[in-house]
């Protein structure tokens, strides 16, 4: 079989996969998955590349839009609560979930991925790499990702010796409560000038690619202008084609794909630190961590926004910089936040989250929650074509939150990195 050949039938099977879950319901998720995909990795190929290659053809776009459902109420009608679903965690910065799978995953900062039962219950210590993760601050281990097609490939983010970030693949069996200690391989090594703005976000997008993000490097003001600059990886987030069994290649329509003009990994650059980002259907939804003033929304169609410029170190979000004069980025080519909020009663640093497709509040149906990390206030906005259409401030409920999660059922979940607490978003 050849690459080509390969990329197609993995993009076969994951949309195959994905309308399985939106005509059959959660309940038949896992028998809709079974007969699409192997959940064990990808077949080996001996001519799989050891190094980063342009894979031929452009990703193809197979997610549908999300299944029917109510269109949820009035945003101002609208209440919402977190009520506690488990606690005790070290420092939990992101939370997963996998396809066949109702346990989710607690990620926590020291350097472990913690599974637990679907009511919270049981847990389990899955991996543990704290003897290689560099932790404190915005170190540590960052983020987790499931290869949606084949779910036992766990794709790693984390700080290591030297601040370097790391991406690695490692092995957790469908059913297991262990993955193997020992990575498959590691994907991508970042050199980190400073220890914060590591960004740490991976996300797998609706074209089976897996999306990274990388802050500018740190320090105030991205000293080295590394937001402009497409020569590295820094400000930027990333597409890769994980589907081979080593190695990745470059999707074609990558903007830089042919190494001319940039790195060929880069997707979209003049970014800050996209902490945390997710995709909505082909709507991708980034919460950029601003610098003074101001903290971000930037709402775009991932079919088509390979290239795009969020404007970074030239604006912070609607205003220029470091001036801090009102200025609009589209007048030099850059996308325009959909929303923005400052920095006044205490608040500092946005944590953005998923849009709610779930049942515990049906009335939340299409809303994308983020909160800021400073004041724990949470808000909720509706952008179904890109443009913001209904907003909502639910107040100061969410503490320090690192970072939401959503499981397969489509229900929110927040993590509280002081507290040690995740929380799930429900009706009062």
């Amino acid at each position: 079989m050849t690459l080509a050949q390969s990329r197609l039938l993995r993009g076969a099977r994951l949309g195959a996969a994905r309308l399985g879950v939106a005509r059959l319901g959660v309940a038949s998720f896992a028998a809709a998955l079974a007969l699409t995909a192997c959940a064990g990795a990808p077949p080996a190929s001996p001519s799989a590349p050891a190094s980063p290659t342009v894979s031929p053809g452009p990703s193809p776009s197979l997610a549908p839009s999300p299944s029917p459902s109510p269109s949820g109420a009035p945003l101002d009608q609208v209440q919402i609560a977190l009520a506690p679903w488990a606690g005790g965690f070290d420092h939990p910065v992101f939370v997963a979930s996998r396809p066949m799978d109702h346990r989710l995953f607690v990620v926590e900062q020291p350097g472990r991925v913690v599974a637990v039962s679907a009511d919270g219950s049981l847990r389990q210590v899955v991996l543990d790499i704290t003897g290689r993760v560099t932790y404190g601050g915005e170190r540590g281990l960052l983020s987790i990702a499931f290869d949606p097609v084949y779910p036992s490939r766990m794709f790693v983010d984390f700080t290591g010796a030297g601040g370097t970030s790391y991406v690695e693949e490692y092995r957790l069996p469908m059913g297991a409560w262990a993955a193997d200690p020992e990575p498959v391989q590691t994907l991508l090594t970042q050199a980190q000038p400073y220890a914060n703005h590591n960004g740490g976000q991976l996300q797998f997008g609706p074209d089976g690619d897996l999306y990274i993000g990388f802050g500018d490097g740190g320090s105030g003001g991205d000293p080295h202008g590394n937001g402009q600059n497409t020569a590295t990886l820094l400000g930027k987030i990333l597409r890769i084609d994980v589907s081979a069994a080593r190695g990745y290649t470059i999707p074609a329509d990558n903007p830089f794909a042919d190494g001319k003009g940039g790195r060929p990994e880069i997707w979209a650059y003049g970014l800050r630190n996209p902490w945390r980002f997710s995709f909505d259907g082909n709507q991708l939804f980034i919460a950029d961590v601003g610098q003074d003033r101001v903290e971000e929304v930037d709402v775009v169609n991932s079919t088509t926004a390979a290239g795009d410029n969020f404007g970074w170190n030239i604006v912070e979000g609607n205003l220029c910089y470091p001036s801090g004069k009102p200025c609009s980025g589209a007048d030099r080519g850059f996308v325009v936040p959909v929303s923005t909020y400052g920095h006044d009663g205490g608040k500092c640093s946005i944590t953005g989250g998923y849009v709610y497709r779930g049942d515990a509040v049906p009335g939340l149906w299409g809303t994308y929650l983020y909160a800021d990390y400073c004041t724990g206030e949470v808000w909720g906005l509706r952008a179904p074509n890109g443009a913001v259409t209904e907003t909502r401030a639910f107040g100061a409920i969410g503490g320090h939150v690192s970072s939401f999660g959503v499981d397969n059922a489509g229900n929110i979940y927040v993590a509280d990195v002081s507290a040690g607490t995740v929380t799930k978003v429900v009706a009062p």
